[in-house]
């Protein structure tokens, strides 16, 4: 069980209803330890009832007149007391008339003590010593049984009576007992880099729970500077770096304006000024993918068609993919409805093109596929290039990874496939790669959750 809230309760339920179980086994045995005790009293009570019948001259008195005194005192209680009299060395001189001339079993060195007689069952067994006669007397144990199975019973009905109880009682309790807990997890969850002021709420009572308050508001305290220092460190850097290539960009714009540059040297510093673009460009990259991973940028979602904002890009990828002399195919079936952002979506569509573009050969075909299901819009965009290995297809999306780039194409930043990432992330969806048709070239995929009115009417 990975939930505390469920543990909680089984302890709970099963130490209440263990501890009751417990109560009734010590019970069980003090109750038919008493009413043993009681059937020995009732033993003797009909043996001091036999010798006050016999009267004080009872060796005295021939077989026949004892015979007589006694069943005239026990005929009354044949139901209760089964009674032989042994006249050691001259015989049994007594029995019962429920005996039917069967003795009592005799258990040596024992005086009180259980027995069985075949045909009555069970006898709880009292041996009285008078002398020169020894008289035993049984009482029948089956109602003492009798009470202790009824009271076995009970004691079942009641533990699970108690069990459901204590699980119901313990789900309360669990409540009860983790609320600070789902409270601090609450606050914590929204703890982001947008809103690191807030703190969790610090009960008053000083416990454990308190304590741990304190200690995650110190942490989130310590975090909440470290950010600030990183974001204005990633602010100041990327200050301080575009100053300078901006003045540099400027300079050699300013020597090309000119024109006093020798062939070869305005070559150069074409080539020093693309540098400078890629540098900018990769720099606002990775201020995006920062501020992305932290949360830091809002996406304002919109809900509407996926095919009409396909129809909306597909000119200006036609015109891309044309201009790199490769062919474009565009598929997309199914109806519904997105929660997307065009301006994000927009450039997550148009890096995957050109990253297919990076490796697709000469007149390669590119293919955009677009399918709405029941819950999910998934975007395919597949290339014939030579695709990707073993644990490639997840370092893709890791920055600066860049494979299989044919020489004099645009080898970009490595970074195309992390934005996508982190833009998809923030759409709550998720983006893969996987080989491409029968093995060759790649496919990134990606894939959005449909709106739940669209989701409904599927439904």
């Amino acid at each position: 069980m990975r939930s505390i809230r469920a543990r909680i309760t089984v302890w709970y339920a099963l130490s209440a209803t263990t501890t009751l179980a417990l109560l009734f086994a010590i019970g069980y045995l003090l109750l038919q330890n008493y009413i043993v005790h009681d059937l020995d009293l009732l033993n003797r009570a009909e043996f001091e009832q036999i010798r006050a019948r016999l009267g004080h001259d009872y060796g005295a008195l021939t077989p026949a007149i004892i015979d007589q005194r006694i069943r005239e005192t026990t005929d009354y209680a044949s139901v209760l007391f089964y009674i032989n009299i042994d006249f050691p060395k001259h015989g049994m001189l007594f029995y019962s008339n429920n005996l039917d001339g069967r003795p009592i079993p005799d258990v040596p060195r024992k005086h009180i003590y259980n027995t069985a007689v075949p045909g009555i069952g069970e006898l709880r067994v009292a041996e009285f010593i008078m002398p020169p006669f020894d008289v035993t007397i049984g009482t029948p144990t089956r109602q003492m049984r009798q009470v202790m199975d009824a009271y076995v019973e009970v004691c079942a009905a009641l533990l699970a009576a108690m069990l459901l109880i204590s699980a119901a009682i313990g789900i309360g309790l669990s409540r009860l007992v983790l609320r600070p807990v789902r409270l601090i997890g609450a606050t914590a969850n929204r703890i982001r880099s947008d809103n690191l002021a807030e703190r969790i709420p610090v009960p008053a009572v000083r416990d454990e729970i308190s304590d741990l308050a304190r200690l995650l508001n110190q942490m989130f305290d310590r975090l909440e500077s470290s950010f600030h220092q990183v974001q204005r460190f990633t602010a100041e850097v990327s200050h301080e770096l575009k100053t300078p290539l901006s003045l540099v960009r400027l300079h050699a714009e300013k020597l090309l304006v000119d024109g006093n540059l020798e062939r070869r040297h305005e070559e150069a510093v074409l080539v020093q000024l693309e540098e400078l673009a890629r540098i900018n460009q990769m720099i606002d990259e990775l201020l995006f993918i920062s501020r992305a991973e932290a949360h830091g940028v809002t996406l304002q979602l919109t809900v509407q068609d996926p095919g009409r904002f396909l129809q909306g890009i597909e000119p200006d990828l036609r015109a891309l993919t044309e201009h790199r002399g490769r062919r474009l195919v565009c598929r997309h079936r199914g109806a519904g409805r997105v929660a997307i952002e065009d301006k994000w979506l927009r450039q997550v569509v148009f890096n995957l093109l050109a990253n297919a573009l990076s490796v697709s050969p000469p007149d390669g075909r590119i293919t955009l596929s677009s399918e709405i299901d029941a819950a999910v819009w998934r975007v395919c965009i597949e290339d014939q290039g030579p695709g990707l290995t073993g644990d490639q297809y997840e370092r893709a999306f890791e920055r600066f990874v860049r494979f299989h780039v044919p020489s004099g194409e645009d080898r970009g930043s490595g970074l195309g496939l992390a934005i996508c990432r982190s833009i998809i992330d923030l759409h709550g969806g998720r983006i893969y790669a996987a080989p491409g048709t029968d093995g060759i070239g790649l496919r990134v995929t990606f894939e959005l959750s449909v709106a739940a009115s669209t989701a409904a009417d599927h439904a």
